[in-house]
């Protein structure tokens, strides 16, 4: 009878098990998420169309849908199939139909859906494709962008060698992040629009220009925007090319009246970065996000205004006082701005990082508490955009995400930041999925200062168990660990797989001030190194922790902190995993691509340096240290940070026969975005930390 007692109370308990893991974030189920993105709000603010991109891993692609959604009611229609796999979905001018692109045999052409008889036709049939595009607010033009052929082929330089596969190169940036240039540049077109459909007569912008717009290589629809009557478009491009480029930050804020065909850069001043315009409701104001420092891509993003001056606010007009056009709105906010919009033509909404959250703030020049910023939410989230919801509303709309929280839409009230949430798309499965614990903790630096800590743990944590404890090393190197939600570095889905997750905003990341952010320049194995280790220290001194099972991992700065730490981690790990990161700073210079971040981080090349760098504490410097497990995983087509990267770290570990694996991926760039590779790279991922952290010694 005892004997079949405990047969049946085991029964019971492994049902229960199994019940509890079933209920855990698994691959599978990361890969059945929704992703939401691209809100738009109606014209009159009643109703919104966003994307929802679903995942098929048996078919290895995804497909986006287009969803309207009502905000009174919250019904919700589909508007696209799934053979249209529709994207850039946006609000014709009167509010009556929705656009989108959609991929055709001539390349991504744009189509119209009319809401009322849900009928779809082709609008666009331009040469190529359409990259991205935005119709004036009345109506009566389009903006689009498109690929221009302006350099010759060697083919075509030397036609009797028509087979040939060489490319002459005589300067840099002859590639860019995954691709090699090939001769064409993005142009921004104005069309006119005649009996709603556009006309064949575009007019190239940058007729002739060997420059881009949107910017490359992530540049958006929020690299130009029109005037709210139609009379200008306001676009961004780096007027610069090859070694010029590859060395400068130095992007423009450019206006042409179409009226006139005239053109003002209007941040002509600034060195630095400048993107993202957008004009006041009543034309007379610009605004942008500029950084000022040149050839610092993460130097402190502020949102700057040029204040247009004669009768009807045009570009000609006469200067009537002798104040300077360009205002800098937030310069005594010491916090970087991502997004900014115009509330009124007055209140700026826009978002910023601030002690490890992205949120919503608001300006407003009439204030003065606090330089006339506010905060409109201040909760541990991550607001990733933001949508007015037209003049006449009170409020707008954004995507939110938390550690534990996909993309969802939220509409957010500019009187009180009250937030309610407005999408679902991911309700069902999510209540099946038990999420793990997400504790903030500051932890002392070796100089005193905290450095705040995001601890994740396992959904079933026990506190009287131990748990191998991973040490989350973020890249960028100047890129905060927020409430993003990630499918590939996803910190659920390693607690669920059993793991504390210990991800501390080191020095270098924005959102604790300028002199933070900063403090990585030409410091790399310095007191970032020191802020991972006394994070790691910290909570390795909880009793539910398994210290004799730490690991680390990273991608990109992040591979490059791994690598550096095998070299002087003084025993702590027993598991490392590098992604994409840099292992020989010197090599790495020669080889990647946008050379004003490694001029910067690296206060100037090997070969000439008058302040401290990076190059003496690159890690192959401290292979003779190695004595840890290690993953490589590089890309091929990471021109950021080369595959040779990886192969040189790969090559030490086995010279020195050190366990060592390397996952190489021949089609991906600096991330992992095909969903079978993607896939794989997790399961390669756990089963080197299992193997390591889990198996017990022999």
């Amino acid at each position: 009878m005892k004997k079949n007692l405990l047969f049946g109370l085991l029964i019971v308990m492994a049902i229960q098990l199994i019940a509890q893991n079933n209920n855990m974030l698994s691959i599978g189920k990361l890969w059945q998420l929704k992703r939401l993105s691209e809100p738009m709000p109606s014209p009159d603010g009643t109703k919104v169309i966003y994307g929802v991109k679903s995942y098929d891993i048996g078919l290895n692609k995804g497909t986006n849908l287009i969803y309207l959604q009502s905000l009174n009611d919250g019904k919700t229609s589909l508007l696209t199939t799934e053979i249209q796999n529709a994207y850039s979905a946006k609000w014709s001018p009167d509010g009556l139909s929705v656009t989108f692109l959609s991929n055709t045999k001539e390349g991504p052409q744009l189509f119209r859906t009319e809401l009322k008889q849900l009928h779809t036709e082709q609008l666009t049939h331009v040469k190529g494709g359409i990259g991205t595009y935005k119709f004036a607010p009345d109506g009566k033009h389009l903006a689009y962008t498109a690929e221009t052929k302006l350099d010759k082929t060697t083919q075509e330089i030397y036609p009797d060698l028509d087979k040939t596969s060489g490319k002459v190169i005589d300067g840099l940036l002859y590639r860019h992040w995954d691709t090699w240039h090939d001769g064409t540049y993005s142009h921004l077109f104005v069309v006119a629009v005649e009996n709603s459909l556009p006309t064949a007569n575009a007019i190239d912008l940058m007729q002739g220009e060997k420059f881009d717009c949107p910017l490359q290589p992530h540049g958006g629809d929020d690299d130009y925007n029109w005037s709210h009557d139609g009379s200008k478009i306001a676009f961004v491009c780096k007027k610069e090319n090859g070694t010029t480029a590859a060395f400068s930050t130095n992007s423009d804020v450019f206006v042409y009246r179409l009226k006139d065909q005239d053109l003002l850069n209007v941040s002509r001043k600034n060195k630095g970065y400048d993107k993202q315009p957008e004009f006041s409701p009543d034309d007379k104001q610009l605004l942008w996000l500029s950084m000022s420092t040149p050839g610092y891509e993460s130097d402190k993003s502020n949102i700057k205004v040029y204040v247009f001056e004669g009768i009807d606010g045009g570009i000609k007009g006469t200067i009537k006082t002798q104040v300077e056009p360009v205002k800098t709105l937030t310069a005594q906010f010491d916090y970087t701005v991502e997004h900014a919009s115009w509330v009124d033509n007055q209140k700026i909404a826009f978002i910023a990082v601030k002690d490890g959250c992205k949120n919503l703030y608001t300006y407003n020049p009439k204030s003065t508490v606090d330089n006339g910023i506010l905060a409109l939410s201040t909760g541990i989230q991550d607001f990733n955009s933001l949508a007015i919801a037209g003049i006449k509303n009170n409020y707008l709309l954004a995507l939110r995400t938390r550690i534990d929280q996909p993309a969802e839409l939220f509409k957010i009230e500019l009187g009180n930041g009250k937030q309610s949430q407005i999408s679902h798309v991911n309700q069902d499965l999510l209540a099946t999925v038990q999420m793990g614990k997400v504790e903030k903790r500051l932890i002392p630096a070796t100089d005193g200062k905290n450095i705040l800590t995001w601890v994740i743990y396992p959904p079933d944590f026990d506190p009287k168990k131990t748990y191998p404890t991973l040490l989350y090393c973020q890249g960028g190197p100047q890129s905060p660990i927020s409430q993003g939600f990630s499918y590939r570095w996803n910190f659920q889905l390693m607690a669920a797989k059993g793991y504390i997750v210990v991800a501390p905003n080191r020095r270098g990341l924005p959102g604790f001030g300028s002199e933070w952010n900063d403090a990585i320049t030409g410091d790399y194995g310095g007191q970032c190194m020191r802020d991972y280790l006394s994070a790691i220290d910290a909570v390795s001194k909880e009793p539910f922790v398994n210290k004799e099972k730490l690991g680390a991992v990273g991608a990109s700065f992040g591979g490059y902190s791994v690598y550096w730490l095998a070299g002087n981690h003084q025993n702590r790990f027993k598991a490392f995993i590098a992604h994409c990161g840099m292992f020989n700073m010197e090599s790495w210079y020669g080889s990647t691509e946008e050379m004003f971040f490694a001029q910067h981080d690296n206060n100037g090349p090997y070969w000439y340096q008058n302040k401290p760098s990076n190059f003496d504490a690159s890690p192959h410097r401290f292979v003779q240290n190695w004595n840890t497990p290690i993953l490589v995983i590089h890309n091929e087509k990471d021109y950021r940070v080369p595959v040779t990267q990886g192969m040189e770290a790969f090559t030490a570990a086995q010279s020195m026969q050190i366990p060592s694996k390397f996952l190489y991926f021949p089609d991906e760039n600096h991330w992992v975005t095909k969903p079978q590779n993607s896939v794989l790279w997790q399961r390669v991922f756990f089963e080197w930390l299992d193997q390591w952290l889990k198996t017990p010694a022999k």
